[in-house]
């Protein structure tokens, strides 16, 4: 109960986080925290082995949106 409470209470502070910092590239910090937290919670609320599945797949396909919105970024701002 303590581990999902933990998890819970990472996505509340990050998503607050990233609704009130003004820098998108600090955003994005925020924004992997969260994912982390989310994918840790759908293990942990839902006891059941392909939960273990969704969480990755959860993980990887935000890990890699994260990714692109901050190269795009990152080309952005060298120009």
């Amino acid at each position: 109960m303590i581990v999902e409470a933990v998890c819970a209470l990472a996505a509340v502070y990050s998503v607050i986080r990233v609704l009130l910092e003004k820098s998108t590239l600090k955003k994005l910090a925020y924004l992997n925290v969260l994912n982390f937290a989310v994918a840790g919670a759908i293990v942990l609320l839902l006891p059941h082995p392909i939960t273990i599945a969704a969480a990755v797949a959860y993980f990887i396909g935000a890990t890699l949106e994260s990714n692109a919105i901050a190269s795009t970024l990152a080309v952005g701002g060298e120009e």
